[in-house]
């Protein structure tokens, strides 16, 4: 990194990333955790394919799709306010092994002959409600072992790494689904969840818990919201809930042109595949050109969307969101910048409110946006979302310019994010 106040010489901001990289992945602890969450996660990505093909198969209801996806996505609403201080509480590393073990467990369930849908469901819900506590003790742990201007680029290769796991388990899912059935599908959602369990139990080393009690939930509200730049970081986040409404639909809008599974598939997957690469091009344009583009960026992923209003074809609607996916990369700002505002002691809990609200955001934004398919039809639902996301970002925008403003070259956008709120 270079000194605040001062430019980086010739190819100065290359340099940083590339040892940056270098640095993050000498770390065995980084490496086994981005492994297992990555595979996990393109596992997961595989039973929201399977069940919310079984439930459209089964009553063609865009609704009942959406509803579906969305019993993968409401319970951060609990996991993420209320147990995610556990990975404050108690050991990082005993909290993500045992999520991980639990939720093989109940993902195995899963595939039992016979189960119903709406125990199906329920299944999903509780496998979902373990994230949030995993997820913030895995945020943690990043944190403990990426010191300083190392957890930035860990940001930035984690989401990449993690779109294209949801890439890959997307696209696989379509096909598997297609191929061999959900059920048997789901079995290797829940087998990946025990080899990340055991990958994490041998190689992440155990520390201490970062506090002896689980803070108050009201406490984590008041210090989110009281901070300009906790606050505007987490409200970045939260737009998520908006320009990913095209999964919520996948199913649907994929049939609405005559595909089947394997093209929902491929609707699941264009988003996290344009992340994917945006990340790694927008963290190598440097911390200062980030900051800056933070707004804008989430302005244009937003914005993207409302071509669906011609709306297209399978190909072209790819594109479109592939494009607006490439646009969110502006995420790795907002989280790098929400959890270096945070003493350790208090990131669990302060995720865990983040998480909480995403969910709660995506939640209303894919049941109302199915209530809204039903009638109006995928393709403009999705394009009048990415409207009314845009003026959100717009809004936000304006919140954060004064930080963006004061984040020269060369300077760390989350320190003079720290001097201003």
């Amino acid at each position: 990194m270079t000194a605040p106040g001062r430019r980086p010489g010739p190819g100065g901001e290359r340099a940083t990333v590339v040892g940056g990289l270098s640095q993050v992945f000498a770390s065995g602890e980084y490496r086994t955790l981005l492994a297992g969450q990555a595979q996990s996660l393109a596992g997961d990505q595989v039973a929201r394919i399977a069940l919310t093909v079984l439930v459209y198969s089964r009553t063609r209801s865009p609704l009942l799709a959406a509803a579906a996806y969305t019993a993968s996505v409401l319970p951060w609403l609990v996991g993420g306010l209320v147990l995610a201080g556990l990975a404050d509480r108690w050991p990082r590393r005993q909290v993500m092994v045992a999520c991980d073990m639990a939720r093989g467990a109940l993902a195995g369930l899963m595939t039992v002959p016979g189960m119903p849908l709406p125990a199906m469901t329920g299944l999903l819900f509780a496998v979902t409600l373990l994230d949030g506590p995993f997820t913030a003790a895995r945020a943690g742990t990043l944190r403990d072992i990426l010191p300083g201007g190392q957890y930035r680029t860990g940001v930035a290769v984690t989401m990449s790494t993690f779109m294209a796991a949801m890439v890959a388990g997307y696209a696989a899912g379509g096909v598997l689904v297609a191929g061999i059935g959900a059920r048997p599908s789901l079995l290797l959602d829940a087998a990946t969840y025990l080899v990340s369990a055991a990958a994490i139990r041998l190689t992440v080393a155990a520390r201490p818990a970062a506090r002896q009690r689980s803070g108050n939930p009201a406490q984590a509200l008041a210090l989110v919201f009281s901070s300009g730049q906790l606050r505007t970081c987490m409200l970045f986040g939260w737009l998520a809930g908006v320009y990913t409404v095209p999964a919520a639909l996948a199913v649907p809008a994929a049939a609405s042109v005559g595909g089947g599974p394997a093209a929902a598939g491929l609707v699941f997957a264009a988003a996290p595949l344009g992340t994917a690469a945006g990340a790694v091009l927008y963290h190598r344009a440097g911390a200062a050109r980030q900051a800056r583009w933070m707004g804008p960026l989430a302005v244009l992923c937003c914005a993207t969307l409302a071509l669906f209003a011609a709306g297209p074809g399978l190909a072209a609607a790819l594109m479109i969101i592939t494009g607006s996916g490439a646009a969110g990369s502006f995420q790795v700002a907002a989280n790098a910048g929400f959890m270096a505002a945070l003493r350790r002691d208090q990131q669990a809990q302060a995720f865990g409110v983040a998480q909480a609200g995403m969910a709660a955001v995506q939640s209303v934004s894919y049941l109302a946006a199915g209530a809204a398919a039903a009638a109006a039809g995928p393709a403009v639902v999705i394009a009048a979302w990415g409207i009314g996301g845009a003026a959100i970002a717009l809004a936000l925008t304006a919140s954060w310019r004064p930080y963006a403003r004061a984040a020269g070259p060369g300077r760390n956008p989350v320190a003079v994010a720290d001097d201003l709120a």
